[in-house]
């Protein structure tokens, strides 16, 4: 196995669906775009193109790749929920590592519809939807109620660890802050306003105890990443622009995530904490050697359950981990620099490559290791460790 680097990285602004009159092809265009200039790469020298999305029709990624060039590559289209962008940089290299290609362009985006996330209206949708056995673990411990679904499930999440830890609203509320607080600075954030713990305490209930500011919006958006080989590297100097791919896992739900009846464990715990594992046992690296890291904070009580998947705490203790000031400036650890799902936006299938962009940024800058965490319901859990070159 050869070792596979970054070399460029894009995206575009993540925004309010129908904020900007565009195409998804248009947003796939620019963040692509971005990418190559940024590796100094043309779409000439790409041998293959994973690409991500979730609502767009079949074949939507040749359509966004076509922008970029008609050159003919393999381009393979993408669907893993929330999960989907990380996937096709998983594909990316994994090409490059087992040596079928030197040079491939990871892409995602979405362009999607205004309002809350569907997945199902009623516990008779359940036979049909992808995520069933998920919904009904929620359904016999919780009920089902007419709040998002997403919403619920992981609002009962919240609810358990709350019960079983004791875990505050206040706790809750908190990274909803730390996040929003980030994203003043990120000028691809679809959010750039900053709330206080109790201004986020009194936003509207979406299903409790979540509010509105502790909820990942609907957005459109598009990132991109150029991934090479070694020899790729060497050859066109790019050494000052690479960050490696030290070690990535990909992970599914078990029957741990079902045994138990309890949400934590269906919306994603046991597999993020079992792709962090194989993730420290690959790279000889653990926890303690991150310096920041991007993870899926598609709901506050998310980050507080992958502080514990990732071993930035024993279980039940997140909450109190987040109110000491060890996830953000000055802390251990700088969580969501870029604002995470919960204020810069998560259209799915670009989710975890502009995570991965956020990394990038920050590697070529102070820090020297980064993580990211992206989970899709379903299941699918990547964690990917990066490390400056």
């Amino acid at each position: 196995m050869g070792k596979a680097y970054i070399v460029g990285i894009g995206m575009t602004k993540f925004e309010k669906p129908e904020t900007r009159d565009w195409q998804y092809w248009d947003m796939a265009r620019e963040a692509g775009t971005a990418a190559l200039a940024d590796a100094g790469v043309d779409y000439a020298r790409v041998e293959q193109v994973p690409v991500g999305y979730c609502f767009q029709a079949s074949t939507a990624g040749q359509r966004a790749a076509y922008e970029l060039g008609l050159t003919g590559v393999p381009v393979y289209n993408v669907n893993n929920n929330c999960a989907t962008a990380s996937t096709a940089l998983m594909m990316a290299r994994q090409f490059v590592e087992g040596g079928v290609a030197d040079c491939v362009l990871a892409l995602g985006f979405e362009k999607m519809t205004r309002g809350a996330l569907g997945g199902g209206s009623g516990a008779g949708d359940f036979s049909t939807s992808p995520v069933a056995r998920h919904y009904g673990i929620m359904a016999a411990g919780h009920g089902f109620e007419m709040s998002p679904p997403t919403a619920q499930i992981f609002g009962n999440a919240a609810r358990e660890h709350m019960e079983r830890y004791g875990t505050t609203e206040v706790q809750l509320a908190a990274v909803g802050a730390k996040n929003h607080r980030h994203s003043a600075n990120n000028p691809y954030a679809q959010f750039q306003d900053v709330y206080s713990v109790e201004e986020i305490l009194a936003a509207k209930t979406i299903h409790r105890p979540l509010t509105r500011l502790q909820c990942s919006p609907t957005s459109d958006g598009s990132a991109a990443a150029v991934v090479v080989s070694e020899r790729f590297v060497v050859e066109h100097g790019l050494h000052d622009r690479a960050v490696e791919i030290v070690a990535q896992s990909m992970t599914t739900d078990t029957e741990e995530s079902f045994a138990s009846g309890s949400c934590i464990d269906a919306v994603g715990l046991p597999m993020s904490r079992a792709a962090a594992r194989q993730v420290y046992e690959r790279s000889g690296l653990g926890i303690e050697d991150v310096d920041v890291v991007e993870l899926h904070d598609c709901f506050s009580v998310n980050e507080l359950l992958t502080y514990e998947a990732l071993g930035m705490c024993e279980e039940g203790a997140s909450g109190k981990l987040v109110e000491s000031g060890a996830t953000t400036y000055g802390g251990r650890w700088v969580v969501n620099p870029s604002g995470g799902l919960i204020s810069k936006g998560h259209p799915l299938g670009a989710t975890g490559l502009a995570q991965a962009a956020e990394l990038v940024w920050q590697l070529r800058g102070e820090a020297g290791v980064g993580l990211a965490h992206n989970i899709g319901l379903g299941g699918a859990a990547v964690v990917t460790l990066l490390r400056r070159s």
